[in-house]
């Protein structure tokens, strides 16, 4: 685990282009629709959260039966399918993510380190 961030690599994709492109992947081979549908996407986001569990008691080797099954790798990297998969999910609900998630990252920002604080928009 570092305690400083990585500089994004200089061919990274866009997030907010990539969200719209999963979403219309995943819209477009959903097997139910309607409610159901919605819901099972917002579901998919617990499923995430439990890998995130699942790999760091293996990152931990919690599980005596089992021993050390993860690296903290594989926890960062299931803390991002956790994010990419709520950003979906809050694309599913509206078009407007970037400004939806921009507007709330800038209240929760500002409810914890102040008003002064400036969130950088991307």
């Amino acid at each position: 685990m570092t305690d400083h961030p990585t500089p994004p690599a200089p061919s990274s994709p866009d997030l907010w282009s990539s969200i719209d492109a999963l979403w219309t992947w995943l819209d477009g081979n959903r097997p139910l629709g309607g409610k159901e549908g919605l819901l099972l996407r917002m579901l998919k986001l617990s499923e995430e959260v439990g890998e995130v569990a699942e790999a760091v008691i293996g990152a931990t080797g919690q599980n005596p039966r089992k021993g050390v099954t993860h690296t903290w790798d594989d926890v960062q990297a299931e803390l991002c399918d956790v994010v990419i998969t709520a950003l979906v999910a809050l694309r599913t609900l509206t078009p407007d993510t970037r400004e939806t998630f921009t507007r709330h990252l800038q209240r929760v920002t500002e409810r914890s380190l102040g008003p002064s604080t400036d969130v950088i928009s991307g």
